[in-house]
């Protein structure tokens, strides 16, 4: 699946990034929006890891759904 398709279909895919990234809230899920680097800055801040990290979580999440 391409990003493209998660950032059009974001509300059906917040659950699952709830799931994935429990530490973010509500309110991070509203202000990402479907914006792959919000998502990422968020886990970089909420999870305390790197750049590089956060993007292969994503790689790793987005590979699954």
């Amino acid at each position: 699946m391409n990003w493209d398709m998660i950032e059009g279909n974001w509300k059906k895919f917040t659950g699952n990034v709830k799931e994935q990234w429990g530490k973010l809230t509500d309110d991070d899920i509203t202000r990402i929006n479907g914006n792959r680097e919000q998502l990422e800055g968020m886990i970089q801040e909420r999870y305390g890891v790197a750049k590089d990290k956060a993007k292969e979580q994503v790689d790793s999440w987005m590979s699954r759904h």
